[in-house]
C-alpha cells in the first residue's frame, strides 16, 4: 500500500510539472502560431520522420537483445520486437504505474531462468549505451553551432565530454558489469546507430515545418532536450522538450514557435508509435499455454 501511494505521489508530481511546462510555453507562443504550423506541414516528410523514428526503435529492440543474448535468453528478433513495443506503450500511458522497463523484466524473469537483478543490469546498460552515443553527438552538435558562442567553458567541457565519455562508459562497463564486457563495442555501435535514425526522424519533422536554415542550432537543441526527456521528471518527456526550445530558441533571438510545435509533434510521433504496443499480445503467452 505504501509503495503504491508513493508511485501515484511520483506520477502526480510529473503530471503536475509536465501540465506547469506547458503552461509557461503556451503563455508565450500562442496556440495559434502553433496550429498554422501544423496546418502548413509536409505530410511526406512527417510520415518519414516517423519511419525513422521506428527504425530506431527497431534498432534498439536488437541491442536490448544482444544485452540479453549473454544471459542465455534466445529471444526471436520478431518476439524480442513485440516485447519491447509493450514495453514502449507502458512507459509512455502507464508512467506511474509499473513502467514499461519492469514490465519486461517480469515477463522474462517468469518465464526464463534469469536472475532478476542480471535483467535489470542488462537494462541499465541498454539506457547507457544509448545514452553515451547522445551526448557525444550532442557535444559535436553544441561546437558546431550558435551555441558555441555562449560560454568557452561550455566548449571545453563539451571536447572533454567526447573524449571522456566512452572510457569512463568502458571502466563502469568492465568493473559493474564485467559479464556484458564483449558486446560492448557491438551496442555501443548500436547505440550511434539509433541516435542517428532520431536526428534523421528530427530533420524531416524541421522540413516538414518549412525549417532549412540554421539547422545546426536545432538539432542541438533537439539532442539537449532528448538528454533532459530522460531524467524522470515529466511524463514521456512531454513538457520538457517543449521548454528547452523555448528557452533556447529565445536565447538565439529566433522564432520559437516551430521549435515547440516541432517538439510536439516529436512527442505525438512518440505517442502513437508506443500505442502500437497495445495492439501487441504478449509474446510468451503461447509457449506459457503449452506448458
Amino acid at each position: 500500500m505504501v509503495q503504491s501511494s508513493k508511485k501515484i505521489a511520483k506520477f502526480l508530481l510529473k503530471l503536475a510539472l509536465t501540465v506547469s511546462a506547458f503552461w509557461v510555453v503556451l503563455s508565450k507562443v500562442s496556440p495559434d502560431q502553433i496550429l498554422t504550423l501544423l496546418k502548413k506541414a509536409d505530410f511526406r516528410s512527417l510520415l518519414l520522420a516517423f519511419c525513422f523514428f521506428n527504425l530506431s526503435k527497431i534498432v534498439s529492440a536488437i541491442r536490448l537483445n544482444r544485452y540479453f543474448s549473454l544471459l542465455g535468453l534466445c529471444l526471436l528478433e520478431t518476439k524480442n520486437l513485440v516485447l519491447y513495443y509493450i514495453g514502449m506503450f507502458y512507459n509512455l500511458f502507464l508512467p506511474g504505474g509499473i513502467g514499461g522497463d519492469g514490465y519486461k523484466i517480469y515477463l522474462l524473469q517468469k518465464h526464463h531462468s534469469v536472475r532478476t537483478k542480471s535483467l535489470i543490469a542488462a537494462t541499465i546498460l541498454d539506457r547507457i549505451s544509448g545514452l553515451v552515443p547522445l551526448l557525444i553527438l550532442f557535444a559535436l552538435f553544441f561546437l558546431f553551432s550558435p551555441f558555441r558562442h555562449y560560454s568557452s567553458a561550455l566548449d571545453l567541457l563539451a571536447i572533454f565530454s567526447m573524449l571522456l565519455v566512452i572510457p569512463v562508459f568502458y571502466l563502469i562497463n568492465k568493473r559493474f558489469f564485467p559479464k556484458f564486457l564483449p558486446v560492448f563495442s557491438t551496442t555501443l555501435g548500436y547505440g550511434f546507430a539509433v541516435q542517428l535514425l532520431q536526428l534523421l526522424c528530427a530533420w524531416f519533422l524541421f522540413l516538414a515545418l518549412g525549417i532549412d536554415h540554421m539547422m545546426s542550432a536545432y538539432l542541438a537543441l533537439f539532442l539537449l532536450s532528448s538528454v533532459i526527456a530522460v531524467l524522470p521528471i515529466t511524463v514521456g518527456g512531454a513538457g520538457a522538450r517543449e521548454l528547452v526550445f523555448l528557452y533556447g530558441l529565445d536565447y538565439l533571438h529566433m522564432d520559437s514557435a516551430a521549435g515547440v510545435t516541432f517538439a510536439m509533434l516529436f512527442f505525438l510521433i512518440t505517442a502513437l508509435s508506443s500505442l502500437m504496443g497495445a495492439f501487441f499480445k504478449n509474446p510468451f503467452h503461447h509457449a506459457s499455454s503449452s506448458s
